[in-house]
C-alpha cells in the first residue's frame, strides 16, 4: 500500500514538474481529404518523453489543434489512452505523408491497444469525430515538415 501511495505522489510530482516545462512545439499541419485540404495546428511530440505523455491529463482540446507524434521510423505503432481525459481520433501516417489507418473514437482512459495495423511514420490525435468529419480515409495524403513526399 505504501509502495502504491509513494508511486502515485511520484507521478503527481513528475506531472506537475512535466506540466510546467516551456511550451510544447506547434506546426501547421494539413491533412488532404476528398472534401479537400483541411488545417490544423499540432503540438509536436518529437521526444519519447513528448511520446510517452501525449495528450495526457488534458481535459479538453480546442478542434483545430491536435498533436503529432514523430516516430522517426515507420513501424506498427502502438497506442493507447491511459490517463487520456479526451476521446481521440488517431491518423496514422506512413513517411512519404500517406494515411496508412485510421482509428475513431478512441475510449479515454482505456488500457486497450489501439495498433496501426501497417507501418506507421507518425500519429495525429484530433478531437473524436474530427476524422469522420474531414472524410480521413487511407491513401489521403498529409502536409506536415516531416514527411518527405
Amino acid at each position: 500500500m505504501f509502495i502504491a501511495r509513494l508511486k502515485a505522489a511520484v507521478g503527481v510530482l513528475l506531472f506537475s514538474m512535466t506540466a510546467s516545462a516551456a511550451e510544447p512545439r506547434v506546426d501547421a499541419l494539413e491533412i488532404v481529404t476528398a472534401s479537400g485540404p483541411h488545417k490544423f495546428e499540432v503540438e509536436v511530440a518529437q521526444t519519447q518523453a513528448e511520446r510517452e505523455k501525449g495528450l495526457m491529463f488534458r481535459r479538453s482540446m480546442p478542434r483545430n489543434r491536435g498533436m503529432i507524434f514523430d516516430f522517426r521510423t515507420e513501424k506498427v505503432v502502438m497506442m493507447w489512452m491511459k490517463n487520456t481525459y479526451i476521446p481521440l481520433d488517431m491518423i496514422f501516417v506512413s513517411s512519404n505523408g500517406r494515411v496508412v489507418s485510421v482509428a475513431h473514437d478512441a475510449k479515454p482512459m482505456s488500457e486497450a491497444i489501439i495498433s496501426s495495423e501497417a507501418p506507421a511514420y507518425a500519429v495525429i490525435e484530433l478531437n473524436a469525430g474530427v476524422a469522420k468529419e474531414i472524410g480521413a480515409a487511407v491513401g489521403d495524403s498529409v502536409r506536415h515538415a516531416m514527411f518527405h513526399p
